[in-house]
């Protein structure tokens, strides 16, 4: 069953056109790797999706009840945000705010669900420690588990493993994968490790002048030598 699905969809800011011709559909359980150089418009089009920009031209469709609100997502974080002061459990809770509707408190049920997430992302020792004491990886678990609290359905990822040491990146896209496989969370994941991250995807979107979007295995076997595949470039 089909989430999301894009047709024709032109993405940019203030009316000037950045990607245009982006068809795509991603279904329930589907694990899409978002790659193409720097500056080429990745997060532009994960802003869209979420509703952080308008669409310049084209449609966004969602389906299977999903709703905006109901998308975790887990932005690149800035050196700021790295050295905010709250513990790790209130970081995790804040995830369910969208649940709350006109309600200003949590509930029982937001609690408890995440605590499971913490749980689930093997945080529940550091629940109490503030969240700017603690190291790379183990702050990305910590919004990984806040993004999860938000959803039952999708994950939006912004690449999710930069500035991690190689040990942690294995970790967090082992994480992920488990999330997609055993919850059938659709993932949809910017990265600039290339290789790494389509170890794992099912699907890949490439971004830039040409925009591709096949199954993991059609790409492969048309485009493997493309200079996109040997450039895991920085940040965009």
């Amino acid at each position: 069953m089909a989430q999301i699905i894009c047709r024709d969809l032109a993405i940019g800011y203030e009316g000037k056109t950045v990607v245009q011709n982006i068809n795509l559909s991603v279904k329930k359980g589907d694990y899409l790797c978002v790659i193409g150089e720097n500056g080429a418009g990745k997060s532009t089009f994960m802003k869209t999706l979420l509703g952080l920009l308008p669409p310049v031209s084209g449609k966004i469709e969602f389906y299977d009840g999903l709703k905006k609100n109901e998308i975790g997502y887990l932005p690149q974080q800035t050196e700021v945000q790295k050295d905010f002061p709250a513990s790790v459990r209130e970081i995790v809770l804040s995830g369910c705010q969208n649940h709350l509707g006109f309600w200003p408190f949590y509930r029982t049920k937001e609690k408890k669900y995440a605590e499971e997430m913490m749980k689930k992302l093997q945080i529940t020792h550091l629940s109490k420690r503030c969240y700017r004491e603690l190291s790379g990886g183990q702050q990305q678990r910590v919004l990984l588990a806040r993004a999860l609290c938000a959803t039952r359905k999708i994950l939006l990822l912004d690449e999710p493993v930069s500035g991690l040491d190689p040990q942690m990146t294995e970790e967090m896209y082992r994480l992920i994968e488990k999330i997609n496989r055993e919850d059938k969370i659709t993932i949809i994941m910017i990265s600039h490790d290339i290789r790494g991250a389509m170890e794992y995807a099912s699907h890949i979107l490439q971004i830039g002048q040409e925009v591709i979007f096949e199954s993991k295995e059609n790409y492969l076997r048309a485009h493997t030598k493309r200079s996109v595949l040997g450039n895991t470039g920085g940040k965009k």
